[in-house]
């Protein structure tokens, strides 16, 4: 296939550039400066430009888009951020891709579209959104891609959870609390905390490229969900250290503002039913196997 990619140099796209060529797959890149090699097409998506030679016989376009949620403060010009980093250039590439006639749109979004106040209750596909700033913007993002999608576009929403890598992301963030003691769970620790290898995830995007059937909303998460204590008891001991700290829900909220609430303090007991009846084979069944696998990575290399 000839597989179009924007986002292609962050975590997971530069995971998911590497394994397609793996398996034979041409790929190319859209970036934002100046094309600087043969497989690149520079693009503006605010200024709503895409080349056309860019999407010339293309089986399919991957849009991972979209600013780091937890990489700054939620002011309220980082929302805004957060917002048109996603939203323009969905729309521009959705837009682009009913326009050329590529058969299939393959386009982030987040599991945190539910909302956080889910409780033990298991979340598919099925369920409706839920409320919030998080919600609100994963399900804006979704519409974006509806031009696409009434032209006639097979288009995949790609619900995504917190992206477990040996190469950065949050474990980055975690591992040194950890090695000075310091890890430990978050509020009460009852709070669901979605989780997906990088292997899977990339997995499961390669799996939705391959297979025609698979269509609209695609939780993209591990399928043995955990509670936010029980992923700390995990990673403590993954990285053989202890985690007897306990961070208080009023001292993240303070810290870290409002995405504390959003992101940190409440997650969807969320399961991947879409990619296990259609029959992608995870990689790693449990937070257990995905850490352990994670962390020896990183240690390796």
């Amino acid at each position: 296939m000839r597989i179009v990619i924007a986002g292609s140099s962050g975590l997971i796209g530069t995971a998911l550039v590497a394994t397609l060529r793996r398996d034979g797959h041409e790929v190319v890149r859209l970036v934002r400066r100046p094309a600087a090699a043969a497989d690149e097409f520079a693009w503006d998506p605010m200024g709503a430009r895409v080349p056309e030679e860019a999407l010339q016989s293309a089986d399919a376009v991957v849009n991972l888009c979209g600013a780091g949620i937890g990489a700054k403060r939620w002011t309220g010009s980082y929302k805004q951020e957060l917002r048109d980093s996603r939203i323009v250039p969905t729309d521009v590439l959705s837009l682009a891709v009913a326009a050329a006639g590529v058969p299939t749109l393959i386009n982030a979004s987040g599991v945190h579209i539910y909302g956080g106040d889910t409780g033990d209750r298991v979340i598919t596909e099925s369920d409706s959104t839920g409320t919030g700033f998080l919600a609100t913007l994963c399900r804006d993002w979704e519409a974006a891609t509806e031009p696409a999608s009434d032209a006639g576009v097979r288009v995949v929403r790609i619900r995504s959870a917190v992206v477990l890598s040996p190469h950065g992301g949050m474990l980055a963030l975690l591992r040194p609390l950890y090695s000075l003691g310091l890890g430990g769970r978050l509020g009460n620790g009852r709070q669901y905390q979605p989780w997906i290898s990088l292997a899977d995830e990339v997995g499961g995007i390669h799996f939705a490229l391959s297979d025609p059937t698979i269509t609209g909303p695609v939780n993209l998460v591990g399928p043995a969900p955990v509670t936010n204590a029980e992923f700390n008891r995990a990673l403590a001991r993954a990285l053989h250290r202890p985690a007897p700290m306990v961070v208080p829900a009023f001292a993240l909220r303070t810290v870290v503002g409002e995405m504390a609430q959003e992101a940190i303090l409440r997650g969807p007991r969320a399961i991947p039913t879409k990619l296990e009846e259609a029959g992608y084979s995870f990689r790693h069944q449990t937070i257990g196997q995905a850490l352990a696998s994670v962390v020896g990575e990183a240690r390796a290399g």
